[in-house]
């Protein structure tokens, strides 16, 4: 664990008090950042008051850590994240999730907004990401020393997670789609042609985030559970041009479902880990 997020997480954990540590970290993406909002008991720290943070420079990424519970499990959520596009090194990408780890989390789940590939998924469902194709071109690892740089990532997707997912998706009435998630660089949309090569790769749905924090989260040894919201249809499977404002209003509309289902997540999520 890198000085700075020890320092970062220092920080922002002075908050807490004497309350307990969190055990489950969640990650924020485009238009989702309502469930950091209903925490129990929650206090918002900004990125710009803790040490080494970097501040997102994109629409629908608040820029806040919050700390609180659903239900009674300590949660710490990222509201809101940082992406390869903006110019950022892989370093600063990832170093939110480092900082869930310097606090406690030993289970992260991530969210993103995604454009969906699979011809059964509308805008407003969500996917349970069981694996991943990471075509950024980048890896957090690259700079680090041989005993940290090869991580095995065959069950990069922690299989209770993913079981706990399911029987959430049931109790919050949510369908919930499953499938391969390619994390592309971004910032430009893919080409209709790029959405077919990534189809024939066996991808369900596209975005511009996760993969990079998983790497690193596998790599510290945390848990690991992903879902996207579908809040388009890619490149070539609909007549109308993609924009960034369009996966905003989508997520923030399907925020409903996703903030009960994320809920009943994390409420199972908490089972999984042992209070500090």
């Amino acid at each position: 664990m890198s000085s700075e997020a020890e320092r970062a997480a220092e920080a922002a954990g002075s908050v807490l008090g004497d309350r307990k540590p969190p055990r489950i970290g969640v990650v924020l993406g485009s238009g989702l950042g309502a469930f950091a909002e209903r925490l129990r008991g929650a206090e918002r720290v900004g990125y710009h008051e803790i040490p080494h943070f970097t501040l997102p420079g994109v629409q629908g990424h608040a820029g806040a850590l919050w700390l609180g519970l659903t239900g009674d499990v300590p949660v710490a959520c990222l509201q809101g994240r940082v992406h390869l596009y903006e110019g950022h090194p892989p370093a600063a990408v990832v170093f939110g999730v480092r900082v869930l780890a310097a606090l406690g989390c030993g289970a992260v789940i991530l969210s993103n907004a995604a454009g969906g590939i699979d011809a059964s998924m509308e805008p407003g469902d969500l996917m349970l990401i069981v694996d991943h194709l990471n075509l950024t071109g980048e890896n957090p690892l690259a700079s680090a020393g041989d005993s940290e740089r090869f991580v095995d990532m065959s069950c990069a997707y922690d299989a209770e997670l993913s079981a706990a997912a399911r029987l959430a998706g049931r109790a919050a009435n949510v369908k919930l789609h499953e499938g391969v998630y390619a994390g592309v660089r971004g910032p430009s949309y893919e080409t209709p042609a790029e959405i077919s090569m990534l189809r024939t790769l066996g991808a369900h749905a596209v975005g511009m985030s996760t993969v990079l924090e998983v790497i690193m989260l596998r790599r510290l040894g945390v848990r690991v559970g992903a879902v996207s919201a579908v809040t388009n249809f890619a490149a070539g499977l609909t007549p109308h041009p993609l924009e960034h404002a369009e996966v905003e209003r989508v997520a923030r509309a399907a925020s409903g479902g996703f903030v009960a289902f994320l809920d009943a997540w994390v409420a199972r999520a908490g089972a999984l880990v042992p209070p500090h």
